[in-house]
């Protein structure tokens, strides 16, 4: 662990607490990582936009993998170094699939204007797709079935009820769409109960976000410490050559990795407090 080059955590539910405030042990830790020269990475679900939303310019992370490795902005430099979004041949399909099945459905920009996206509204109401839209209805635009958006994207998400059957049912036909594309499951960080299916480029995870900035810099892979709690992260967490999960991940991927503590209890500062001794 001494030769560790680089950390990467997850935010909400790994360095974030459950009301997203950052812990004094936490914010203490990653200050002391820069002071040791080690590399500082968020890696998210989140678009740039909410990623800043709960990283103010005090929190000195040195990149941020955001929407689940579609982006890298580098912080110093305050520039966007990576992008990866869906071609259009292939977003046209999708859309023209969700609507002739009255899937509810978000599209969003490509990156780095994916904070911004449009949306539909099937024939099945569901509660936690309205609940997200409350939420970023400021950038959202409708999506009109005569005139659907012909450009490049940066991901779809669809919301349904938890249920690991569902899931794998709806992502095989929706990757039998394109081969350009993946599924990836995370769970809500809304409500329990809810399952977010975001579709990305097939080429998207946080993992491979982070293996561009140890490419750029020049950091052995086995030299990186990764943690996270949830299913999206399992890429980032099957990349770094020491990875943790928390203890409130689901109690499916919990055993996969070494055991942190829970995000309420200084999981980020736990892990790394042996590279910092």
């Amino acid at each position: 662990m001494k030769n560790i080059k680089l950390v990467a955590t997850d935010l909400d539910g790994t360095f974030l607490k459950d009301d997203q405030s950052i812990s004094i042990k936490n914010l203490k830790a990653l200050r002391n990582l820069g002071d040791a020269k080690i590399v500082r990475v968020a890696a998210t679900g989140r678009n740039l936009h909410k990623a800043e939303q709960v990283l103010n310019k005090h929190i000195p992370f040195d990149f941020i993998v955001f929407s689940s490795g579609a982006g890298v902005f580098d912080c110093k430099n305050k520039k966007h170094i990576y992008s990866k979004n869906i071609e259009k041949k292939s977003t046209t399909k999708l859309i023209n699939y969700f609507i002739e099945k009255e899937l509810s459905f978000h599209a969003f920009f490509p990156v780095p204007e994916n904070h911004k996206h449009w949306y539909f509204r099937g024939e099945k109401h569901c509660e936690e797709f309205e609940r997200y839209f409350q939420f970023n209805n400021a950038f959202a635009s409708e999506i009109k079935t005569d005139k659907i958006p012909d450009t490049n994207l940066c991901q779809f998400l669809i919301i349904i009820p938890e249920d690991k059957k569902e899931f794998e049912k709806l992502k095989n036909k929706i990757e039998a769409i394109s081969p350009e594309i993946r599924v990836i499951r995370t769970s809500s960080p809304i409500t329990k109960g809810f399952i977010w299916v975001e579709v990305f480029q097939k080429s998207v995870s946080k993992g491979n976000g982070v293996k561009h900035i140890c490419d750029l810099l020049d950091i052995k892979y086995s030299d990186t410490m990764g943690i996270g709690n949830d299913y999206n992260d399992i890429d980032l967490l099957d990349f770094t050559g020491h990875s943790f999960i928390t203890e409130n991940a689901p109690a499916e991927i919990n055993k996969l990795y070494k055991s942190a503590p829970s995000n309420e209890n200084d999981a980020f500062a736990f892990i790394t407090q042996p590279i910092l001794k």
